[in-house]
């Protein structure tokens, strides 16, 4: 069994696709015997704290290391003290692998670590850095994209969420002969039926006799809220629940306000973890408008499938979105209202194709995306890299000379 340390940019309570699996994966992994931690940031914001908190599983072993950090420079960690602790981890915790989840800036700590550069290094590609939108992200990635050079080619291992994505990836492009694409997972025990309580809290948040569309994500430049909230004003039947926080919270309630659109369109904001159980169980249909490579996976349309939801998503030209989309949803063009329009109303009209859309997602998050099944993947990759890495440190014995 095998000693991992996995670096991330944030882990729960935080609310994400990305760290929901991190934490699914590493439970997963500690369930088939290996011996699991992570180094992340605090998501909270302490500036009187310096040093970082441990978290550890009595049932499982795993061990979080939450470094402080001190807010956020276009959406990454401002953690000054990451470098000191990569190093007192890596000295304590003795990892025989390091995995480390990209985007984050203070992955690239690990380039100035020797005890890092000593172990084999993997690479999860979660999303390509730069943006079509953003030009303010387009401009930061001139800066970011040497360090993430340097990172890619130490790696051992690169693996992309989906085989869309690593074709599509520019960044990708010089070492697609060590990428591997894996699927990410989810954990569905993690996301059980409704409680009574929670059925009662959630049958307040709907309308009776609507169509319930529901999707989730942070309040963003590229998650598409904007057109699936002027796409429903001319759907006749329907109303969304649209959950999450972030920087367009005001933007979405100002276009709500001017469509007047209240009684069709509830911005929930963060929602428990028992709450979003409770509305995955309740919706007809989940949404995804994102438009933009940044939303390179969509690991909440796991959830919804899950719960044997159909599935609306954008089909985002090089995204792996289309792919996990698959028969059991529909795709429209990203940021084309009409189109969406057109594809909620056939969804509130048809029910049955609902249905049956719904029980496809179903049976392949079973057969695909269940997290037991990603990490029995990972676990054989960790043990061909670590056969590799065994047979390249091995010195050859030497010979006495010949008299």
């Amino acid at each position: 069994m095998s000693r991992i340390l996995h670096i991330g940019k944030f882990f729960p309570p935080f609310a994400g696709g990305i760290e929901n699996f991190l934490a699914d994966l590493m439970s997963a992994q500690a369930e088939q015997g290996d011996t699991v931690a992570a180094l992340v940031h605090d998501h909270k914001i302490l500036f009187s704290r310096f040093f970082a908190s441990v978290q550890t599983e009595k049932s499982l072993p795993i061990s979080i290391y939450r470094v402080p950090s001190y807010g956020r420079l276009l959406y990454a960690p401002v953690s000054p003290q990451f470098p000191f602790w990569l190093n007192r981890v890596l000295h304590e915790f003795k990892p025989q692998l390091l995995h480390l989840h990209l985007p984050n800036t203070s992955a690239f700590f690990a380039l100035w670590s020797s005890q890092a550069r000593r172990i084999p290094w993997v690479i999860h590609w979660h999303s390509d850095v730069i943006s079509t939108i953003s030009p303010i992200l387009s401009l930061a990635y001139h800066a970011y994209r040497p360090f993430e050079k340097r990172l890619l080619a130490h790696a051992h291992t690169i693996i992309a969420t989906s085989s869309p994505y690593l074709t599509s990836s520019t960044a990708l492009q010089p070492w697609q002969d060590k990428c591997k694409a894996i699927p990410l997972g989810i954990d569905k025990s993690r996301l059980p039926e409704a409680t009574p309580e929670e059925q009662q809290w959630v049958e307040q948040q709907w309308h009776p006799k609507e169509c319930r569309i529901l999707t989730v994500g942070r309040l963003t430049y590229y998650k598409g809220h904007e057109t699936l909230i002027q796409a429903i004003f001319n759907v006749e039947g329907a109303q969304t629940i649209i959950v999450g926080k972030g920087e367009f919270q005001r933007r979405l309630k100002f276009i709500i306000k001017k469509l007047n659109l209240a009684h069709k369109v509830k911005l929930l904001g963060y929602c428990t973890d028992a709450q979003l159980t409770a509305l995955f169980a309740s919706c007809d249909c989940f949404c995804l408008p994102s438009i933009e490579r940044t939303e390179a996976f969509g690991v909440v349309l796991l959830e919804a499938m899950r719960y044997g939801k159909p599935l609306i998503a954008s089909a985002i030209e090089g995204s792996g979105v289309s792919w996990v989309v698959g028969k059991n949803g529909l795709l429209v063009p990203p940021q084309d209202i009409s189109a969406l329009t057109r594809i909620l109303q056939m969804m509130v009209d048809d029910r049955q194709l609902c249905e049956h859309l719904g029980k496809a997602g179903q049976q392949r998050f079973e057969k695909e995306f269940d997290i037991k099944k990603v990490a029995e993947k990972m676990s054989e990759l960790y043990r061909q890299i670590l056969e590799s890495n065994a047979k390249l440190c091995a010195k050859p014995e030497k010979t006495a000379p010949i008299a």
